[in-house]
């Protein structure tokens, strides 16, 4: 993308004014977007985007600029300009770049860019046809379609100097059911770190059909009860809530100035003794994967908390400065107009001994949440709050009357220590996750899961 001798006056140029450590990253994306509703494409998109990023350390400063101007003379000017943002000190050593390959995982079958859009379209329609008529309450379907490949070159002044190919596919399917006086959202949007193969093997039948139903019963489900309850979260993207309340908590973007109740707390029970909480970068194919980071270290395994006690954290490059402690292979960005900070992968809690039907037997009168929906969350004190797309009573030990307008609140340090059954289902649920350096793929994942108490909100109709 970038020849190497070029690379190493860029970083050279970088240091000039002081700093201690340089780096360049160089991305060339290519991306695909197609909307279809009502079986007609309103909006397909497809463009380019090119530039690179130029970053230097001083100590605990951090200074970043990025450029699309790729000559030499732009590149060595846009160093420059950034480096004059350091004050003093003598020019360090640079060290010699050598080059790393690391094999990737995510084995692509169908290059999406090989493929033309009215095979895309095809695809999409048949989803379309399939949520439609699912009931005659479905009023309106929304399929989005997209794709990318990112190509990204990585060099540093400690001589790191890789490359890397990331290719995405995701499918979202959005059915709107209506009886005429209210109308009711449900959703699916499964996605993948692979290529066009992803979408043409998508069961339809079952994420089209999903969407559907969930509109359909959510439609003429009962209101939701407020009040403190036993709630079972299923699998998948239920593990939003752990993502949110204690996912953010557990990155070096919040931990390093000790913004975070997880701060200087390793080695120290944090969870219930049945909770190990994970985030793998390493999982073929997964939407959240990455061979490399954006920092140029590769994809890892990171255990963070293991059978309740907290054992390390997600860090990136700038902030183990902070820290003293090593990177994680945490740092990520949304492209190269953003520096990369610490963020999670594909983050889950692993699966447990329990089977659902356990589970729900074992639960007598609770909440039982089925999909989730979004939140909001305070990282610094983990107290959160989150809608429930599709809910319904456990009663007697068994799944009831669907119920709507659930919202969970809760802090997640202590929903952490709450849970109390773990089922032995886990899944994973695709989502994009917006932090300091921009939107980013991520998974949200777990098995089936019960917290023995958390506040429902409801409405005045549930009471």
């Amino acid at each position: 993308m970038l020849n190497k001798a070029l690379i190493e006056d860029v970083l050279s140029e970088a240091l000039s004014t002081g700093g201690d450590f340089s780096e360049i990253f160089v991305e060339d994306r290519l991306t695909n977007t197609i909307t279809m509703q009502t079986g007609k494409v309103e909006k397909s998109l497809s463009g380019r985007d090119y530039g690179i990023g130029i970053r230097i350390f001083k100590g605990f400063e951090s200074y970043y600029a990025y450029t699309n101007d790729s000559s030499r003379d732009g590149l060595l000017q846009a160093a420059r300009n950034v480096a004059q943002a350091v004050k003093g000190g003598s020019m360090i050593t640079r060290l010699p770049l050598e080059k790393r390959i690391y094999q990737s995982p995510h084995l692509i079958a169908i290059p999406p860019t090989s493929v033309q859009n009215t095979r895309k379209v095809a695809v999409m329609r048949k989803a379309n046809e399939i949520a439609k008529s699912y009931d005659e309450k479905i009023q309106q379907v929304t399929v989005r379609y997209f794709d990318e490949e990112q190509n990204v070159l990585i060099a540093n002044s400690e001589g790191t100097f890789t490359e890397d190919t990331r290719t995405r596919s995701r499918m979202a399917i959005q059915a709107i059911a209506s009886d005429g006086s209210k109308m009711q959202p449900g959703f699916y949007g499964p996605g993948a770190c692979k290529g066009f193969e992803f979408i043409e093997n998508l069961n339809l039948e079952h994420y089209a059909k999903e969407a559907a139903r969930i509109a359909v019963t959510m439609l003429g489900a009962e209101a939701c009860p407020s009040g403190k309850f036993p709630v079972v979260i299923d699998n998948e993207f239920g593990g939003v809530i752990f993502h949110e309340a204690c996912g953010h908590g557990l990155e070096a973007t919040a931990v390093a100035k000790n913004n975070s109740v997880f701060a200087n707390r390793i080695g120290e029970k944090v969870a219930s003794d049945i909770v190990t909480y994970i985030d793998d970068a390493t999982i073929e194919n997964e939407w959240g994967s990455t061979s490399i980071d954006d920092e140029g270290e590769q994809g890892r395994k990171n255990v963070l908390i293991e059978n309740g006690i907290l054992k390390g954290y997600l860090i990136d490059k700038f902030n183990s400065r902070r820290m003293k402690m090593e990177s994680t292979g945490s740092g990520r960005r949304q492209n190269y107009r953003f520096a990369p900070t610490s963020r999670m992968t594909n983050t889950y809690i692993a699966p447990g001994a329990s089977t659902p039907e356990e589970i729900i037997s074992n639960t007598e009168h609770g909440i039982y949440t089925k999909y989730m929906g979004g939140g909001q969350v305070n990282p610094t004190t983990g107290d959160y709050n989150f809608a429930v797309m599709e809910a319904y009573m456990i009663e007697n030990g068994k799944i009831t009357k669907p119920v709507k307008g659930a919202t969970l609140i809760g802090n997640g340090p202590k929903t952490l220590q709450l849970v109390d059954m773990v089922g032995n289902n886990l899944g994973h649920g695709a989502g994009m996750c917006g932090s300091l350096s921009g939107s980013i793929p991520v998974n949200v994942g777990q098995p089936m899961i019960r917290v023995s108490e958390m506040t429902v909100g409801g409405s005045k109709e549930g009471n």
